[in-house]
């Protein structure tokens, strides 16, 4: 067992006062730590004379390069300096760190020295009681990682259960929130990582690496939304995809023919299902090899894919990464590949050969800027044939015959890259971005293919700032009950780790689900950013339909519903783009403060099955989805309407008083509760009082044109605002000012409600020329209905719950006053 280093424990022999931040040296063990803004810290550590190259594949160089200027302060114990928004502190003698903020509540403090053990390191924070850890991606479990420990290491994980570790993805970023505080940690390290939440040590937790570089960073919020947007100004923002990304998406392992591929997307059409993609995963390729197609049970793929577009169906393929090794066979992936040097070598510099899905394998070098680009030219005759979008799975990679199922971790990478110094890396260096940089080689590629169309490009396995080049899903899951209560917190933690666009395999992958099953998936997965069936090879059939026509009218109006929240998806989707805040949000995401001790109100029994669409829509299905017993909801505010009727939910009436017993102490209230009972053809769906939700017709497809008015749900409460925003779907236009948006908002007096309707903004038209408003929550008697100073008296209808009226929408806005009759 090697000893560990004890150079951390030497008394600070040097400091040296930085523009940004201060350098700190103790016998040959340096630290720095910097300021790139008020609110976010770089630490590195050093061993030897100088510091490691200031490269990332994760970090962009326009955040690691700011700076602003601090204040140093030091005296007998400790030196550090002061930003606008934090005080840092190092000990003289031990180099622990700790982070306050200017009030003088402790972020962060090291709980120990860093300890080094060869080329390895670990990091120890203090763990309060009351801390609580979200993120790094898509690890199983409970959404707090708290009492948790993983490891970071790409693995195909086949039929992961809850306790399988690592995953496909590694993504070393969390978050910590106490007391409705929250503050981001990001350790910027390729090789094997390790996170400790309070497993080994109750009050500490832990993180570190088998090798690489000490580099790490810290983000302050307060709030956990200025976490996620700190998080995606370090790491980078998603694209937005095309529209039709985020419609139903139809997949199996393997539709196995042209005909049966037609014949699904027609069904889907005949059953008048929307749906908006049909996958072909590997069997469609001749032997497995990526880039070919098996030309006997696909004799026509382009004629194929312009009968799918003529009903209006994108076409998504699978390239995984192997490359079938075949010298002499007219494979041209593999001749051009060989030709220009792009493969991964073994140590003795011959090319590394494992066996995957075509069999004896090569694999891209993807750290080569020169690899990557001619990893893009191979997609060109499938670009060509109409297909648009790509999966690359199997990319952690995937190697069925080593001890490891990956490549050995002697492999030889060369890094050229920019920003980078050129030089060789070993596979356990760049292992975890293998897969990232191979979604970035076909997102990379596609674009330059067509400039000007979005590329939607879907990945397995990626590392932190993956999200700049593809959507992900959560890999091969499970048909069970407790894989469809996984996917929550999976895609929360992925959200919040800056994966906004992801879904898991809707129905399980491994495995045949029951009816009941399927359609409770289908349910959930309808609010969800990426919506896709899926199952492998050998299971049951796994379409909408299947199971009759009562399972199958259930799942179709919960498609339909996704459809018609298509406008607020897509500015869901938008807003992604900008800040990186994720689609699918846990609670306290937007509720941070739901309980007087700011605990987050996820971690409580009721609310872990529950989840937001963006800041607006509530799912709380039930904590166990299979159990048929009725169960309480618990929600982050005092004031929700029920989706599906737009009745109010009402406070619950206060306990009475029991005299005759002592008094039992109780928890924090919760602002506000409902019981529900479990129905199979229903999903408890809640909108926060003050929303504003954009509704559309259904169409069949994103690629139709929506018949009839937009409708703005106006949903009467404090706070009340919402938005719209559209773009052809498709280009870049939305760039060059060719998007709309309009803004909303609402207030409430003693003469009734004021909705403001702004003006267009941006030169894309709306595909509508009316605007329904139906308004909620308001009281009987406000029947009155004036536009712009001018009363409405038509098409006017007063439901139990609501009360709806039409207005013209020429693009300059509106305002409305909803008042009492006289």
């Amino acid at each position: 067992m090697p000893q560990p280093d004890s150079r951390a424990l030497n008394p600070t022999s040097t400091v040296s006062p930085l523009v940004n931040g201060i350098e700190v040296q103790a016998g040959d063990l340096r630290e720095r730590i910097v300021a790139l803004r008020d609110d976010v810290l770089r630490v590195t550590y050093a061993r030897g004379t100088s510091f490691p190259e200031d490269a990332s594949w994760a970090v962009l160089a326009t955040a690691r390069h700011s700076a602003v200027p601090v204040t140093m302060e030091t005296n007998a114990d400790h030196f550090g300096f002061r930003t606008r928004a934090l005080a840092v502190e190092i000990d003289r003698s031990t180099l622990q760190l700790v982070v306050r903020d200017l009030s003088d509540a402790v972020l962060q403090q090291d709980a120990r020295p860093v300890r080094f053990d060869g080329d390895a390191f670990r990091v120890y924070k203090s763990m309060p009681r009351d801390e609580h850890y979200f993120g790094l991606g898509d690890k199983t479990g409970p959404l707090d990682r708290r009492n948790e420990a993983f490891t970071l290491w790409n693995t195909d994980a086949y039929r992961f259960q809850e306790s399988t570790d690592p995953l496909y993805k590694s993504i070393p970023y969390f978050m910590t929130f106490r007391a409705g505080t929250a503050l981001g940690v990001l350790l910027d390290d390729t090789w094997r990582t390790s996170f400790d939440f309070g497993k080994e040590s109750s009050d500490i937790y832990s993180f570190g690496a088998s090798a690489g570089p000490l580099d790490y960073y810290l983000f302050y919020g307060p709030a956990p939304r200025q976490v996620i947007e700190t998080y995606a100004w370090l790491t980078g923002t998603p694209p937005l995809p095309p529209l039709w990304a985020f419609g139903f998406q139809q997949s199996r392992y393997s539709y196995m023919s042209q005909s049966r591929v037609l014949q699904v997307a027609n069904r889907l059409r005949a059953d008048s299902i929307p749906a908006d993609a049909i996958y072909l995963d590997i069997d469609f390729q001749d032997r497995n090899r990526p880039f070919t197609v098996n030309r006997v049970a696909f004799p026509d793929i382009a004629g194929m894919v312009v009968q799918l577009k003529a009903i209006n169906f994108h076409v998504v393929a699978i390239t995984d990464l192997h490359i079938a090794n075949v010298p002499a066979h007219n494979y041209f992936p593999y001749d051009s590949g060989i030709a220009g040097d792009h493969f991964v070598k073994n140590p003795d510099g011959s090319v590394f050969t494992g066996r995957v899905w075509p069999g004896p394998s090569v694999f891209p070098d993807f750290t080569r800027q020169q690899t990557r680009a001619w990893w893009g030219t191979l997609y060109r005759d499938l670009h060509r044939d109409g297909i648009d979008g790509f999966w690359n799975d199997m990319n952690e990679p995937s190697v069925f015959d080593t001890p490891n199922l990956t490549m050995p971790e002697n492999a030889v990478h060369r890094i050229d890259e920019p920003g980078f110094a050129a030089r060789t890396a070993t596979h356990a260096e760049i292992h975890d971005v293998y897969g990232m940089e191979n979604s970035r080689a076909t997102f990379d590629g596609l674009l330059k293919l067509d400039p000007n169309s979005r590329p939607f490009v879907l990945t397995r396995a990626t590392y932190a700032g993956g999200q700049r080049y593809a959507a992900t899903w959560t890999g091969d899951n499970s048909s069970s009950w407790n894989h469809l209560r996984l996917a929550t917190p999976m895609l929360e933690n992925l959200g919040l780790s800056g994966f906004a666009f992801s879904g898991a395999d809707v129905g399980g992958y491994a495995g045949t689900p029951s009816p009941e099953l399927l359609t409770k998936w289908f349910e959930v997965a309808a609010f969800q950013p990426i919506d896709r069936d899926h199952t492998e090879k050998g299971t049951g059939d796994q379409e909408p339909w299947v199971g009759g026509s009562d399972q199958e009218a259930i799942r179709r109006r919960f498609i339909d519903t996704r459809y018609q929240l298509m406008p607020y998806l897509y500015t869901l989707a938008e807003e992604a783009s900008r800040t990186g805040l994720p689609m699918l949000r846990p609670l306290f995401l937007e509720f941070p403060d739901a309980f007087a001790d700011r605990h987050p109100i996820d971690i409580d029994n009721n609310a872990s099955g529950e989840f937001l669409l963006g800041a607006d829509l509530l799912i709380a299905p039930p904590p166990y989805l299979d159990e048929r017993d009725g169960y309480s909801i618990e929600f982050p505010s005092r004031d929700w309407y029920d989706f599906w009727t737009g009745a109010k939910i009402p406070a619950p009436a206060p306990p009475s008083p029991d005299t005759s017993s002592p008094s039992v102490p109780t928890g924090p209230s919760v602002p506000l509760s409902a019981r529900v009972t479990p129905d199979p053809a229903q999903l408890p769906v809640y909108v926060r009082a003050g929303s504003i939700l954009p509704i559309a017709p259904v169409t069949q497809s994103t690629n139709e044109i929506p018949r009839g008015a937009l409708t703005l749900r106006v949903y009467a409460g404090d706070n009340c605002t919402g938005e719209v925003y559209q773009d052809d779907g498709k280009t870049y236009a939305f760039q060059h000012g060719a998007y709309l948006r309009m803004k909303f908002n609402c207030q409430r007096d003693a003469e009734g409600m004021h909705l403001k309707i702004g003006s267009h903004e941006g030169s894309y038209p709306a595909w509508w020329k009316e605007i329904q408003v139906e308004i909620y929550g308001l009281s009987r008697d406000q029947d009155e209905i004036f536009v712009n100073s001018r009363r409405v008296s038509e098409r006017i209808e007063v439901k139990s719950h609501s009360l709806s009226f039409f207005i013209t929408d020429g693009g300059t806005g509106a305002n409305i006053d909803v008042l009492a009759g006289k």
